[in-house]
């Protein structure tokens, strides 16, 4: 199983959470890709990701099955020669386009993309091995955006890009993500790569709310993704509780069923606070 993440040093304990949750529920080996890059941009200085951690992440999933791997992928002048001008100044980090360079790596030609505040809850392979077939894309509709969000008139076909089964080989004979980093270097965007997929693509295949549950965890939920909600009551708020806050996710949002992925956490990298 073929596994896409991307980021800068700050996502290591997203990434390892992430990891550990898929070596609890994948079967077989599992193949890790890390998109990241060396950047500086209006004075701000964003590191790549350590080799230390991502050798501790192999190891373990080594140890479940000596097959599997884990490998960084530097982007750092591929990102620069196609810079997302339009779009370096957003709420988002510039590490959140890099999978749009994806087609560009030496990467399988089928593999999931995952941001790193999503856990697996159960078996994903049957979602894994579903046939895209012409599909660039298989993604899930974004929770919020499939109301206000339509690339056709009265249909929902909003997609999040926090989980996307990506058709590689496709995406590399259509050019989807070659338009997409062009369109984010002349397009201004507030979430410029989610956009810019959902715009671009030809053909794409949408799933079943539970392989990317963006709200409330459910018994057949098997990724949930931690992203930001709005609350009602007592008074209209966000919340944004992601899964290496532990007390965020014990105290607001009352969960507790990843505490043995904090426990093995633990004892193989660093303490998270309680």
């Amino acid at each position: 199983m073929n596994i896409l993440y991307c980021g800068d040093v700050h996502i290591v304990s997203g990434l390892a959470l992430s990891a550990i949750s898929l070596k609890n529920h994948v079967d077989e080996p599992l193949h890790i890709y890390i998109l990241t890059m060396s950047l500086t941009w209006n004075d701000k200085k964003y590191d790549p990701i350590p080799e230390e951690p991502v050798k501790r992440i192999e190891a373990m999933l080594q140890e479940k099955d000596p097959r599997s791997s884990v490998q960084i992928l530097d982007v750092s002048d591929l990102f620069l020669k196609e810079m997302p001008s339009c779009n370096m100044g957003t709420r988002f980090t510039p590490y959140c386009m890099l999978r749009l360079y994806a087609d560009l790596l030496p990467l399988p030609d089928k593999i999931l993309y995952l941001d790193t505040d999503v856990l697996c809850r159960q078996d994903p392979l049957p979602f894994y091995d579903t046939d895209l077939k012409e599909a660039e894309v298989g993604g899930i509709l974004d929770h919020y955006g499939k109301w206000f969000f339509h690339q056709k008139p009265f249909c929902m076909d909003y997609m999040n890009s926090g989980v996307l089964l990506l058709n590689m080989k496709r995406i590399r004979q259509t050019g989807l993500f070659r338009k997409c980093r062009q369109y984010c270097r002349s397009h201004q965007m507030f979430m410029p790569d989610q956009s810019a997929l959902n715009k671009l693509v030809q053909k794409k295949v949408l799933f079943a709310r539970r392989y990317n549950e963006q709200r409330k965890v459910h018994p057949d939920t098997v990724f949930q993704h931690f992203t930001t909600s709005f609350r009602w009551f007592p008074v209209f708020h966000t919340v944004s509780v992601k899964p290496w806050d532990r007390q965020g996710m014990h105290e607001t949002l009352g969960l507790y069923e990843y505490d043995s992925i904090y426990d093995e956490y633990d004892n193989r990298f660093m303490k998270i606070p309680a």
